[in-house]
């Protein structure tokens, strides 16, 4: 092949990759905008109907770690195939429901197939791409705009043809993908185990046990903010903003807050190519606080502005992590290593649910963004800790191979 003919075949690879990262976070997010109509259908509280969604976001987080060993083993352009026909066949299921118990079957099977995304395709762009900070923000707005679109056109879906609609219309077009993406892109099984094995940059065994705890804990801290604030930000926009709004009008709101991630994670792409990622990785997260504090006590369109600052810091951080692991992680292992972090990342989101459902059953919206900003606040804790030892490790290295003068 050609080069030419070889970087036509990078940008379709890539293009299905960011039309599946859009999928992966739209498809999530349907059934916590579909469920503040289900509430009049029902005649249910949110905070029980919410629950039905919990089974959905554990299999999404528990099966990242199988999809991303399976990736690596075996090949991940099959993976992404399930990934999408997997997807599609679950809502048609949720679209099918005849009752609760069948419809939290299906919004399992969806997690557990959307789970597939994060170890694998985030992988294969990084692999593919030449440019990775400009890539994978690009690629990190496609998924910002799949959250912020669920909203709205869910809204508008379910308002028009009833909430099943909601689920089917996207079922239709993740099976055509899946088999259209296996027309056109190549295999890769071949180059199983023949992936680089060595990082960018090593670490001592005991600084590497350091810097992995606290990827955990960044991990856990991340997961439960992204989650929560994702989840919730419909049912706050319609509790603090909904007088007099419709029910599409609170989805299409929610969804220019998620825009905003969309325009954080274009910038950050191009501030991670000019200037050092770790400490952009630090400055984000301390935005994020502020955010989510901030959220905590406004009303009206500070509101608005509070929440969008939360949202474009929340995935402007996203797309500087991914480039931080990708920098700190050898190819071979890393879909498996993006899968542990995208299974303690997306395991939180079964406790974002049950979290939301409590605290908001106690104290409202203003309890579970107080309890968010005290998870970001040791997120913060973790990432500067983290900052500081590998920007170290990195001095150390760079003048141990200095030549004498």
């Amino acid at each position: 092949m050609d080069s030419a003919a070889a970087d036509r075949q990078k940008r379709i690879s890539i293009s299905f990759l960011n039309w599946g990262h859009a999928i992966d976070h739209y498809v999530l997010l349907i059934f916590p905008t579909v469920v503040i109509g289900l509430e009049a259908i029902y005649g249910r509280p949110y905070s029980e109907l919410i629950l039905l969604g919990t089974a959905c976001f554990v299999a999404f987080g528990v099966f990242s770690l199988p999809a991303g060993w399976l990736a690596d083993r075996w090949s991940r352009r099959y993976m992404m195939a399930v990934f999408f026909i997997g997807c599609g066949v679950s809502m048609a299921g949720a679209a099918a429901a005849p009752d609760f118990f069948t419809l939290a079957a299906a919004l399992f099977a969806l997690g557990m197939f959307a789970a597939i995304y994060h170890p694998v395709g985030i992988p294969l762009v990084i692999d593919i791409s030449n440019a990775r900070g400009r890539t994978l923000a690009f690629n990190g707005v496609c998924g910002n705009l799949g959250a912020a679109l669920a909203a709205g056109i869910t809204a508008a879906l379910a308002s028009w043809f009833g909430w099943k609609a909601a689920f089917m219309v996207p079922a239709m077009a993740c099976v055509l993908t899946g088999f259209v993406y296996l027309a056109v892109v190549p295999d890769d099984s071949h180059r199983t185990g023949k992936r680089q094995k060595v990082a960018d940059v090593s670490f001592a065994f005991r600084i590497a046990v350091i810097v992995l705890g606290l990827l955990v804990v960044t991990s856990l801290a991340s997961g439960l903010i992204f989650n929560t604030v994702s989840v919730a930000l419909p049912k706050i926009v319609d509790e603090r903003l909904g007088d007099g709004l419709t029910f599409n009008a609170v989805g299409w709101i929610a969804t220019a807050v998620f825009m905003c991630g969309a325009l954080a994670q274009i910038a950050m792409g191009r501030l991670v190519e000019r200037f050092p990622p770790l400490f952009l990785f630090a400055g984000v997260v301390t935005l994020q606080l502020i955010g989510i504090v901030w959220s905590a006590y406004a009303s009206g369109l500070a509101l608005v502005a509070a929440l969008s600052l939360t949202m474009a810091t929340i995935y402007g951080q996203v797309t500087v992590s991914d480039v931080v692991i990708a920098r700190y992680t050898a190819d071979a292992w890393r879909g498996r290593f993006y899968a542990v972090k995208y299974f303690l990342t997306f395991t939180t989101s079964a406790a974002a649910v049950a979290g939301i459902a409590v605290l908001h059953g106690r104290g409202g919206f203003d309890l579970v963004l107080l309890a968010v900003a005290a998870c970001c606040m040791v997120l913060v804790t973790s990432v500067y800790a983290f900052v500081f030892l590998v920007s170290g490790v990195e001095r150390q290295q760079s003048r141990s191979i200095q030549p004498a003068e």
